[in-house]
């Protein structure tokens, strides 16, 4: 600093400004701007590189967190609207959307969990106070949206996980049904209230819901939109696992753990198996399920995986 005193007198002075009366930022139309004394010296990439981190951090719904090391491969998608409970307006579907859509290109991602940042809460469902102010045919459109977002995300080749803590209601449990898998902690609870508001599930409950827990029981817990808690989610197969209250992220990291060691096209391969050959009839189905079979045949991992058996070692899988 001293040296840069003697030779660089008018930058010194700049940057000790900037230590003694840093500019604030705000944003302007989507843009920020630097204010205060040496705002004028705020490179522009800065400030747009600063605006970046603030609407990830403060504004964003939705936030997608890619883990390293080890978990590479790993993606967490958090809801975090804490002011709303999570519930889904048009900004957290937006938001929804586009980590879908990115998680969906990015070919380095083999396993998602979509968890809440919120306390006591996964979703409540949609946003009634913003759908008050709809007209029908704008409802009618996010519903639309919102349907096509869950069959986006059940769509995904790699398996998803779905970890509620606390309450999972409406559009909230439609989002986890779209899962492969839920784990639930033990305060968890499950409903479908839409009957209550003379609607029904639009999302793709009144059909993912029976295909999953059968037609009977969906019945009840859509005719009566009765809310039920953990344990009855475990007993009628509507979630993979309950464990104790605030361990349910931990169990569903521990499972995303595993399937991530496993060869990456393997897993995709059985994930689109089991989808799309339960759609048709049993020859079909097996058909589908040679064809799967055929597309791992000359891939490297399946190499790798039986020279690591061989040698007995942890396999080292890339994918192709």
């Amino acid at each position: 600093m001293l040296m840069c005193r003697r030779r660089f007198p008018s930058i010194a002075r700049q940057i000790a400004g900037c230590i003694a009366n840093p500019p604030s930022y705000k944003f302007l139309a989507g843009e920020v701007a630097a204010t205060g004394p040496f705002s004028h010296h705020v490179h522009p990439h800065v400030i747009r590189a600063r605006a970046l981190i603030l609407q990830t951090v403060h504004e964003q719904p939705v936030r997608i967190e890619r883990l390293s090391g080890s978990d590479s491969g790993i993606v967490e998608v958090r809801l975090d609207r804490p002011g709303a409970k999570n519930a889904i307006g048009k900004e957290m579907l937006k938001g929804l959307k586009e980590a879908i859509e990115m998680i969906s290109s990015d070919s380095s991602a083999n396993v998602l969990m979509i968890q809440s940042s919120v306390p006591k809460v996964f979703c409540a469902g949609a946003d009634l106070k913003e759908r008050k102010l709809m007209s029908p045919s704008e409802v009618q459109l996010f519903v639309n949206s919102l349907r096509m977002t869950f069959s986006s995300l059940e769509a995904l080749p790699i398996p998803t996980i779905g970890v509620i803590e606390g309450a999972a209601l409406g559009g909230g449990l439609e989002l986890v049904l779209s899962c492969d898998l839920r784990i639930c902690g033990e305060a968890a609870t499950f409903s479908m209230p839409e009957t209550g508001l003379a609607i029904i599930p639009g999302a793709g409950g009144t059909q993912r819901l029976p295909r999953l827990v059968g037609k009977s029981v969906a019945k009840d817990l859509i005719f009566t939109g009765r809310k039920i808690n953990a344990n009855d989610a475990m007993s009628i197969g509507l979630v993979n696992h309950s464990v104790p209250l605030g361990e349910a992220y931990s169990k569903a990291l521990e499972i995303a753990r595993e399937i991530n060691q496993k060869g990456p096209l393997a897993v995709r391969m059985a994930k689109r198996a089991i989808n799309k050959g339960l759609e048709l009839e049993m020859s079909s189905a097996l058909a589908l399920e040679e064809d799967c079979y055929e597309k791992l045949l000359n891939t490297k991992d399946r190499l790798e995986g039986l020279a690591a058996f061989a040698e007995k070692r942890r396999p080292r899988y890339s994918g192709e």
